[in-house]
């Protein structure tokens, strides 16, 4: 008798066993069987250098011509893309890939001062099409600072020199996409960014 309530007990959870398996609800509460993983997101160091921080450097100035310029940042991350539950009988297929299609930079200071525009830079979406095949990692470069950020508070006081120093700010970088079923697919990473008018010689 009690063999068989053992086993009546475990025929009733086995569906909610199955549910949590299949279901991937780490980042959006997708039923996709996919899953979404930033290995890493790379910045640069003032010399070009890849690194895992950004410095980046609100206006440049020619050392040679003297030129002032404005550009933006550029970063990489390195995205694979792996089945929910590697166990499955059924085994990957090509609706297990992933597309992604756009991201959303957002910025905040480890201080709690986050005012967008006064504080930190505006968060902005920008959109991309890459495919990530199951079991496959891609880099992906794209922009975490615009030009148009340094051209607005705060990081325009920084180039202007009414605030002195390095501002230092964490980027939140989301990955939207979905699978080949269509389901959608969310991961997030991480980058430091350090903000100042480097020096020319620096190759800032």
């Amino acid at each position: 008798m009690k063999k068989a309530n053992y086993l009546l007990k475990l025929l009733a959870i086995l569906p909610a066993i199955c549910f949590f398996i299949s279901c991937n609800a780490v980042e959006n509460e997708t039923d996709s069987s996919s899953i979404l993983i930033v290995e890493n997101i790379m910045g640069q160091d003032l010399e070009d250098n890849e690194a895992n921080f950004l410095q980046s450097d609100v206006l440049y100035q020619d050392p040679t011509t003297g030129a002032e310029t404005i550009h933006a940042d550029i970063a990489t991350a390195t995205l694979r893309t792996k089945l929910l539950n590697p166990l499955s009988v059924t085994g990957p297929s090509q609706y297990n890939d992933i597309m992604l299609d756009r991201y959303v930079v957002t910025y905040f200071r480890s201080d709690g001062n986050n005012t967008e525009g006064v504080d930190v830079p505006y968060s902005f979406e920008g959109h991309i099409s890459v495919n990530i095949p199951v079991d496959s990692e891609v880099g992906v470069s794209f922009v975490i600072v615009r030009e148009v950020a340094k051209l607005e508070p705060p990081l325009v006081n920084l180039q202007a020199a009414r605030d002195a120093g390095v501002l230092q700010v964490h980027a939140k970088v989301e990955f939207f996409g979905h699978d080949m079923a269509n389901k959608n697919i969310k991961a997030t990473g991480y980058l430091d960014v350090f903000f100042a008018n480097y020096a020319n010689e620096s190759g800032g």
